[in-house]
This record gives C-alpha cells, sequence and structure tokens, in this order.
C-alpha cells in the first residue's frame, strides 16, 4: 500500500498565498522524509471564495523537493484545454521529475469554469475522450495526423518525449456511474474521489471491473482512492481539529454541485458527522490504521491520497498530521513492521 499527500492549494480570500506556498513546500519536504510515496495537486479556476494556484507552475515548484515521491494531478480538468497543451505541459513534467509523473484526470463539473473557457458542458465528454486519445498519441508517435470533432492536427510532432514508456501512468477520476465505467472501459485506473463513502465505492467498484472485463481490460495495477484524513493522537481531537475546516470545504463543494453526477444517497448537504461517517478517514494512529486496511480489503485499494489540510488550516497543524502519519502509519500499511490487522 502506497501513501501519497494531497496538498490544499487553495486559500482563503484575503489571505498570504506567497506564504502559502512556502508552507506548502515545506510540506512536501516534511512528507519525502516521512517516507510518503506521492505528492498530488488538484485545478480549480474561477474558485471563489479561494484563491486558487494552478497546477503545472505548483508541481513544478515542488517537484524540485519531492525527491522520490511520485508527482501527479488529481485532477487536470481535460475538456477545458487543448490536447497538445495537455500533452506538452505533462511531458516536460514527466521530464522534469525524471519519470516519476502521474496524470490524474477528469471531467470537470462547474458551469462557470466551462462558460469561461468558451466550452459547451454537454460535450465535456466527447472532448474528454477525443483529448485522451489526442495526448496518448502525441506521447507514442512521431507524426500525429487527427481529424476529430473538435481537434484537427496536420503532421504534429511532439518531439519532447515523457521519459515513461510508453507513456505516464494516466488515472480516470469519476465520481457518477458513467464515469466510472468510462474509466473501466478505457482500462484506466479509477481515481475514487474523496466524498464517496465506502458502500458507494463497493457499488461502484463492481460497476468498474464489469466494465474492465467486458472491454477486455486486465485489473490495473493502481487502484487509486483520494480520501480526507484527519490524524491526532485521540479520536476526538482528530475530529476536533479537523471539523471546522472540512465542513468548510465540504460546504463550498455542495454549492458547487460537486454531488450533482453523484447517487442521491451520497449527496453532500448534510450535517458534518452524517457526511463523515463511512466516507472520511479521521482518528487515532491505530483508528486510521484500521480504516485503510479495511477500503484495501473490500475493494482492493492500494495508493491513498490523503489531503489533511483545508482552507484556513494552520500550518503546524498539518506538519503534525504528516509526521504522525509517517511515524504510525506508513510503517504498518507499507509492510515495514508487523501488525495485528
Amino acid at each position: 500500500m502506497k501513501i501519497g499527500l494531497k496538498l490544499n492549494s487553495q486559500f482563503p480570500t484575503g489571505e498570504d498565498v506567497v506564504k502559502g506556498v512556502q508552507e506548502l513546500v515545506e510540506q512536501v519536504e516534511a512528507a519525502r522524509d516521512a517516507g510518503f510515496h506521492s505528492v498530488w495537486v488538484s485545478q480549480h479556476y474561477l474558485a471563489a471564495p479561494y484563491q486558487a494556484l494552478q497546477t503545472w507552475p505548483l508541481l513544478g515548484r515542488i517537484a524540485g523537493v519531492a525527491g522520490e515521491m511520485q508527482v501527479g494531478t488529481s485532477i487536470f480538468l481535460l475538456p477545458l484545454h487543448n490536447p497538445v497543451y495537455a500533452a506538452e505541459q505533462s511531458a516536460t513534467l514527466d521530464v522534469i521529475t525524471g519519470g516519476r509523473f502521474v496524470f490524474g484526470v477528469g471531467l470537470g463539473y462547474r458551469p462557470e469554469e466551462f462558460a469561461a473557457f468558451g466550452v459547451e458542458l454537454d460535450d465535456r465528454v466527447g472532448r474528454f475522450v477525443e483529448s485522451l486519445e489526442v495526448v496518448r498519441r502525441l506521447w507514442t508517435e512521431d507524426v500525429v495526423d487527427h481529424h476529430g470533432r473538435f481537434f484537427t492536427l496536420e503532421g504534429a510532432t511532439l518531439t519532447l518525449k515523457p521519459v515513461q514508456r510508453p507513456h505516464p501512468p494516466i488515472w480516470v477520476a469519476a465520481s457518477g456511474d458513467p464515469g466510472v465505467q468510462r474509466a473501466g472501459r478505457l482500462g484506466l485506473p479509477w481515481l475514487v474521489n474523496p466524498h464517496a463513502s465506502l458502500s458507494g465505492i463497493e457499488r461502484q467498484f463492481a460497476l468498474y471491473r464489469e466494465a474492465l472485463e467486458a472491454s477486455g481490460h486486465e485489473p490495473p495495477a493502481d487502484f487509486p482512492v483520494f480520501k480526507e484524513f484527519a490524524i491526532a493522537p485521540t479520536h476526538a481531537e482528530a475530529v476536533r481539529t479537523a471539523r471546522p475546516y472540512l465542513k468548510g470545504k465540504y460546504e463550498s463543494y455542495a454549492k458547487w454541485g460537486l454531488d450533482k453526477p453523484m447517487p442521491e444517497e451520497e449527496r453532500l448537504d448534510r450535517a458534518f458527522e452524517e457526511l463523515a461517517r463511512d466516507r472520511f478517514i479521521i482518528g487515532s494512529p491505530e483508528e486510521c490504521v484500521a480504516e485503510l486496511f479495511r477500503h484495501e480489503e473490500a475493494v482492493g485499494a492500494n495508493h491513498f491520497l490523503l489531503r489533511m489540510q483545508w482552507p484556513g488550516m494552520p500550518q503546524e497543524r498539518v506538519l503534525e498530521e504528516i509526521a504522525l502519519v509517517g511515524a504510525e502509519v506508513i510503517p504498518v500499511v507499507s509492510g515495514t513492521v508487523d501488525e495485528d490487522r
């Protein structure tokens, strides 16, 4: 099992973002030294009420201190962008990291982002699938001719190829059933969203496996799960520390309509205690380890992207949590110490 750090790249309006970037670099250094396996950056545009750092510049900044950790997007909003842009940026990151880049992609869901880019929301699935095809071809072929519904290329050559062969890993994030099935049909790892309950993940995992098998794909080696995560010496302390920041973040998600593609029972506009139950991992080191193993045993999850900070949460608390994960969680779940499960 691998453990990754999902960075909080959004800051409340008025907060010093220059200081925030310095703190993110410090978090990456701490995670590297604590034995984390990966570090991740997400993407949103026009993200009021938050100031949102953008993906590629931030990844370039942290790549220099990430050591041997994988560095990835979780996620890059592929339908909003030209696939040439996506292919060039991701190939550059793979070169910068010496072949440690993971390309996590998703559809996006916020109408204001699509309107700002002049992209029809109803076209996002078609653009996603076509873009992914073009990106892969640019990474792997010498000359690309493409005549699609959304994009046209004539004799296009991407001479800066990724280090990884045939190309960097591609993870597909999905919340709704159609997106999960699409990931299976493409034969790519499904990146599970952080707001899904374990029971919901189990139900959708069956759909994913069916789609994989129907399309003739073997299960990918990676099964990544993005989780909201809070750890402290006691359960009560973990809840008390995380609740005000995590609650505020999910109130924003509900307003943004993040849960629209999700089944009714997975909706986010509910009390925090109900929302957290069977969805977030919050507790003592022993409780957190048990929950990670529970996900592994239920669906075979083997790479967890843990978000331990939300807008407004102080740096000292995040560093304490990173250290605690390094000391009490990673040695157990990575198999470097024996533990009675």
